[in-house]
Formats: structure tokens, sequence, C-alpha cells
């Protein structure tokens, strides 16, 4: 079963004037905007810097629910949910980053970095690491929705021309079932 990483939030307008982000799934995630669309951007670096935050303090990383009534979707960003994907999948194996650098055989600090937030990571080494764990990715992308609110509130911040990506990690097929060509972006 694949795991898309696509929190929904509440965006609320405040007795203030302002708009309150909150994300049902992750409660720490707080952020707020002079207008809707404004929090709804906010709420995007919000959820990201909330899971960044917990796999530095190696906690839990909340599965995401489905966006139900009002709650607007936000897709992670496809570096920072490969990465929850493989701290996700290393904590689920109780893989130690020894035995990450072991399975991918490469340097233990490399095997870090591919674990840290804040670290830029390469997607063919993420691919791979997640490989390693029995995961494979799978990259979606589709044409925004004409009668979604999440859609309504991100064209009054981007181009006409933005599209939605929902990255997503799955299990591998076992070893009998057909094998299929993943295409990686160069």
């Amino acid at each position: 079963m694949a795991t898309f990483y696509v929190y929904p939030v509440s965006i609320r307008k405040g007795r203030d004037g302002r708009y309150l982000a909150r994300f049902p799934d992750v409660p720490e995630a707080l952020t707020d905007g002079a207008t809707k669309a404004e929090a709804y951007l906010e709420a995007k670096d919000a959820v990201a810097e909330a899971l960044m935050s917990r796999m530095a303090d190696k906690e839990d990383i909340p599965a995401p629910s489905e966006p139900r009534g009002r709650l607007l979707p936000v897709a992670l960003d496809p570096t920072v949910a490969l990465k929850v994907a493989l701290y996700d999948a290393v904590r689920e194996q109780g893989l130690t980053i020894a035995d990450l650098a072991r399975l991918l055989d490469v340097d233990h600090k490399e095997a870090r970095r591919l674990l840290d937030p804040h670290h830029v990571s390469k997607l063919p080494r993420l691919r791979q690491a997640l490989a390693s764990t029995g995961y494979e990715i799978l990259v979606g992308v589709r044409k925004a929705s004409e009668t979604s609110a999440a859609s309504k509130t991100a064209k009054m911040a981007k181009p006409a021309t933005a599209k939605s990506a929902k990255p997503a990690v799955t299990r591998k097929p076992a070893p009998r079932a057909r094998a299929t060509k993943s295409p990686v972006a160069a």
C-alpha cells in the first residue's frame, strides 16, 4: 500500500482577522497568514518543519489522514517526503545509521546525511536508500481540480500553470510479481 505524504489542514479566520492553519495529524504545526492563500502557503512550510523536527528528535511521524469536510490537502515537498519515508523505513526495521551505511556501501556520514532533514540529498541516493529498505518511489502528477478548495486557494498565490504532485512510497512487489521500469528524473 502506498503512503501519500499529503496532510490535511484546517484554515479558519481568527478573531483578529488573520487566518490560522492547523494540522489535525501534526498538532505542533501551526501558522497563520493575512489571507487564506498566505496561510495555505505558510502551512506547507509549517508541516514540513514540524515533521523534520520530529525526525531530529527521533519521534514518530504520524501517518496523514484523508482530508474531509473543510480540510485542505497539503503535499510535502518531494525531498522532505522521501526523507520522512526513509526515516520511517529505517525505524520500522530497527536499522541503525551504520546498518544503512552497510546496505548502501557508503560512508557512515553519507548515510547520516540521508536522514538529516536539513541536508539536501539527491533523488538517486534517496531512491537507492529506500530500495535497500524494501521500498520504491512512485510519483504522480495531476491537474488541480477546478472544484477543489485547495486548488482555488493555491491559484490565488501561484500561476495558473502550476501542477500538483503527490510523491508516494510503497513496498516493492514480491519477486514473482511482474517487474516494471521505474522512471527516474535526471
